[in-house]
């Protein structure tokens, strides 16, 4: 009898979890159709510089100010250069991406939106 309650515990927690997750990847596909990408480059004197501590700080305060703001504004990865950072970002506009860095403190010196990609395999095609 135990054997067959874990087993039905099991299957509704596994159903939950599968229309969780369904729910969860739904709005990441409908957020990625409305959701543009840009680069966003900060001048930051010294940025090659920062230390591990440091960046990791800097991290923790972009994704505070991010969870605060929702879903509409991601950050993908950064570029830390020797006085820039060049940032990939997705957001549903332009906006979005300046009250970020308006609420973390970091200079957003220009923000542009990606038109396309091109890599070595553009060539090959």
């Amino acid at each position: 009898m135990k054997t067959i309650k874990l087993v039905l515990v099991l299957i509704v927690f596994t159903f939950n979890y599968t229309q969780a997750q369904e729910k969860q990847n739904q709005t990441t596909i409908k957020n990625n159709d409305t959701m543009k990408t840009y680069v966003i480059e900060r001048i930051i004197p010294g940025a090659g510089e920062l230390t591990a501590e440091q960046l990791i700080g800097i991290s923790q305060t972009s994704c505070s100010v991010l969870k605060e703001m929702g879903p509409k504004i991601e950050w993908q990865h950064s570029y830390v250069t020797g006085d820039k950072v060049y940032c990939v970002y997705k957001a549903e506009h332009k906006e979005l991406i300046e009250e970020h860095a308006k609420k973390g403190g970091f200079p957003s010196n220009s923000v542009n939106e990606v038109k396309t990609v091109i890599s070595p395999t553009t060539a090959e095609l």
